[in-house]
């Protein structure tokens, strides 16, 4: 078994084929909610204390998931002061949660994803049931119906008309481009949209991409050339990898931001443009600005809304509905596929540090090896993860902590770093451990621990 395995197992009771363990543990306050993400559906519900409720495929299942890998009654969930206990039904294909079959598990933590044929199964503490169930808006290009990608949705709803910037917030491979498109196609559709990767700018020509250039400018402009901004009248303008952006530019840009105006270098006069503009970072822009890595009037200016997006180990419940989506991607070239629940059931604890890039990646490669239409879990080849490319903002590690009651190793791990990482990240930010939160880091982090 492996460690990630094994970390998966201290979330929940067990209990195996031949192998039983309880775990003590205090379960969270309700209302559960139980959300069933399928390749094209997601159903959500709420569990009161004491009920009993079957999850299958059958017309007498409380919970009915359409897909032909689970069986009639597959499971069962029973909720009582322990927590939520799942019992397999004797289902055909299983209950999986890290990869390994299981027959019985009580999860005793906020939230526990498992794998039922083809599709996944999350037990979480949750809210308001009507806010559970508000149906998805149809956005273009955004795939899943988990929470965590139905407040994204609603948020995007709320803000595409509007023209006040947008800054989007989300780590390396997370889609922040599919929600910039998104906010573009449902708010100025008639318009341009104009990316441009800020972060690969030169310093030689940055100024030139940005507000464009005349004729003799500079040393090769031997024809005028409009910059982003210009070309993006009307529409909207991404600016990918703000916080990346050069300190001299931040001046500038701020200028444009504030009165739409620019000047194209060699320009003698200022062009008025009606841009809207959205911007993205995987970094934080307010730990940057506090490091003075960033102009913080900037700041306010590109994040008069901020929207993140959650990273894919944040909705593992849209796996199954990703998978079909990328794989009908690669269907031209390698034919028909469908992930088997093996190969869900592999894919499922991965943390995916490059979120949806990286499964893209696993994917292809998985599909590429099959000889048949069924994806296996023997195909399925995925990377040691390695440290992820992510800053946390003091809001962000403090709603970790508490929504961890506190504990910053299963914090940690929740944002996927090391303890040692996290800590350093509170400490930081100027938050002092509490005795009881040092001694729940434990011993030092060992490899693969």
């Amino acid at each position: 078994m492996s460690p990630l395995e094994v970390r998966e197992r201290l979330a929940v009771g067990l209990e195996d084929v031949g192998d039983t363990r309880e775990l003590p543990s205090r379960a969270p306050k309700g209302p559960w909610i139980v959300e069933v993400g399928s390749h094209d559906a997601s159903h959500v519900c709420e569990l009161s204390p004491g009920q009993r409720l079957t999850v299958g495929s059958g017309r007498g299942a409380d919970l009915r998931v359409d897909d032909g890998t689970v069986s009639a009654a597959h499971c069962e969930l029973r909720v009582s002061e322990d927590g939520v206990e799942l019992v397999d039904q004797g289902s055909r294909n299983g209950c999986y949660l890290g990869g390994a079959r299981i027959g019985r598990a009580v999860v005793t933590v906020r939230e526990q994803t498992f794998v039922i044929g083809r599709s996944t199964l999350t037990i979480r503490v949750g809210g308001e049931v009507a806010g559970e169930a508000t149906a998805t808006p149809s956005i273009p290009g955004l795939i899943g119906g988990s929470a965590a990608m139905r407040r994204l949705s609603h948020e995007i709803q709320r803000l595409a008309r509007l023209r006040a910037p947008v800054l989007i917030q989300g780590e390396s491979g997370s889609g922040k481009d599919v929600v910039a498109r998104a906010l573009h196609r449902l708010g100025r559709p008639q318009g341009p949209y104009v990316a441009l990767n800020v972060g690969t700018l030169s310093e030689h020509l940055a100024q030139s991409e940005l507000f464009g250039h005349q004729r003799g400018a500079f040393t090769g402009a031997v024809s005028a050339r409009p910059g982003v901004f210009v070309e993006a009248d009307g529409g909207t303008l991404f600016l990918d990898e703000i916080a990346d952006l050069r300190p001299e530019l931040q001046v500038k840009l701020l200028r444009v931001v504030e009165d739409g105006r620019v000047r194209a270098l060699g320009g003698g006069r200022e062009l008025s443009v009606d841009v809207r503009i959205v911007s993205a970072s995987w970094a934080s822009l307010e730990e940057r600005v506090r490091l003075a890595q960033f102009r913080e009037d900037l700041y306010h200016r590109l994040g008069v809304f901020v929207v993140r997006v959650p990273a894919l180990r944040e909705r593992r419940g849209d796996l199954p509905a990703l998978a079909l989506h990328l794989l009908r991607r690669y269907e031209a070239e390698l034919g028909p596929k469908a992930l088997a629940p093996s190969a869900l059931a592999r894919l499922l604890p991965h943390p995916f540090p490059g979120n949806v890039r990286e499964l893209a990646s696993v994917l292809y490669r998985a599909a590429a090896l099959s000889d048949t239409e069924w994806i296996e879990g023997h195909h399925i080849a995925l990377a040691t993860p390695g440290p992820l490319r992510v800053e946390l903002s003091a809001a962000d590690a403090r709603r970790l902590l508490d929504d961890h009651r506190g504990n910053v190793s299963a914090a940690a791990r929740a944002a996927g770093v090391a303890r040692s990482t996290f800590r350093d990240w509170l400490s930081q930010q100027g938050q002092r451990l509490t005795p009881a939160q040092r001694a729940s880091v434990g011993p030092p982090d060992r490899p693969g621990a």
